[in-house]
């Protein structure tokens, strides 16, 4: 690694600790806990725990055990952020926190039929799978919205475009069908050739943030995700800076070390460690290399009406507009996936007729 820890090995914290820490850190230490970006953060912090299964004791809970007993009255006067305070319920009890408040709040938030207000259909289906939990609601199944759901993540020329608000919706389409893991999503091959497609573009932007959902995804969709995807997953796992220090800016890293340690903990490997017993918790993203999507993009618009879908017709137009660093990330791109040529068919869009006379 290039970057090392700022703290005494021997205090060095086991797993247990280092859980503890980042559950101080995230509940305390961060941010006020009447900041929606606080539900936010904890909300994804006690997901990924319950979701991996990662033990926590019942020490390393207490810091939520005002906020937990005070649930009700939370649930009544901000019922527009019901989706963060079922889901950190849930999930606090899941863990080991004493008592069925999600019962009783699942149940309270079926019958206002809260879910109503929402537009969206991921939205949607991560309220039905937080109220189906506490059997408030059928799981996603063979549904209209599930319907939906998966009709959308099945065009997969979709996700051979430059669009992460689409890759991220993917990703997470995936996690509710799966109940994060608990059961077989049943992906379609369209579907699965969505997430691979998703991959690509991550790994040539070099968002290892995103890349390290769709590993995600793929495990919990029963695939084994590209060692060229996970190895780069590893590396900034491991040369992610944890720090306790209130002046760095909270506009952190910390949703990558989240995702980044997931991604690890689902291949049996390390994740989480490194954590300071103070709370105050900064996340410091390491650099990575340059990515090649934007020259990839910039190299194709710039050939107009001449550049065409076939990759091993292009691939000698496009490499003299990539530097080193950019033809590796190309070359990985196209050694991680049996499916770059059928990607670079949508991503080239050298057949899309657009207005015209």
């Amino acid at each position: 690694m290039s970057n090392v820890i700022a703290f005494t090995p021997v205090a060095r914290p086991d797993a247990a600790q280092s859980i503890a820490g980042l559950i101080a850190g995230f509940s305390k230490a961060r941010r006020p806990v009447d900041d929606v970006f606080w539900l936010k953060e904890n909300a994804e912090l006690l997901g990924i725990l319950a979701a991996g299964g990662i033990a926590v004791s019942g020490e390393a809970l207490m810091p939520f055990e005002g906020f937990y007993d005070g649930m009700e009255e939370r649930m009544r006067f901000f019922p527009q952020y019901y989706r963060f305070l079922l889901s950190i319920v849930l999930d606090l009890e899941d863990l080991g926190m004493p008592g069925n408040r999600a019962e009783r709040l699942c149940a309270w938030a079926a019958a206002e039929g809260v879910a109503e207000a929402e537009l969206s259909d991921l939205q949607r289906a991560e309220a039905r799978r937080l109220l189906a939990r506490r059997g408030a609601a059928p799981l996603l199944g063979d549904d209209p919205l599930s319907a939906r759901l998966r009709s959308f993540i099945s065009r997969s020329a979709t996700f051979a475009m430059p669009n992460k608000k689409a890759a991220y919706e993917l990703t997470h389409i995936v996690f509710y069908l799966s109940d994060y893991g608990r059961i077989d999503p049943k992906l379609d091959d369209a579907a699965l050739t969505s997430l691979e497609f998703a991959g690509v573009l991550a790994y040539l932007d070099q968002n290892v943030d995103l890349l390290a959902e769709v590993c995600i995804a793929l495990r919990f969709a029963g695939r084994t995700p590209s060692a060229i995807w996970t190895e780069a997953v590893a590396t900034v796992n491991d040369d992610l800076i944890v720090l306790s220090d209130t002046e760095e800016p909270l506009a952190d890293a910390y949703h990558l070390y989240l995702v980044a340690g997931w991604a690890q903990h689902l291949a049996g490997q390390k994740a989480f460690a490194h954590v300071p017993p103070e709370p105050a918790l900064r996340f410091l993203a390491p650099n990575v290399q340059t990515g090649a999507l934007r020259s990839l993009s910039e190299c194709l618009f710039d050939l107009g009406p001449t550049r065409n879908a076939d990759w091993a017709q292009m691939r000698g137009h496009v490499m003299p507009y990539l530097g080193p660093d950019g033809h590796q990330v190309l070359y990985q791109a196209e050694q991680s996936t049996d499916k770059f040529d059928a990607f670079f068919e949508g991503f080239a869009r050298a057949n899309v007729i657009c207005g015209g006379k």
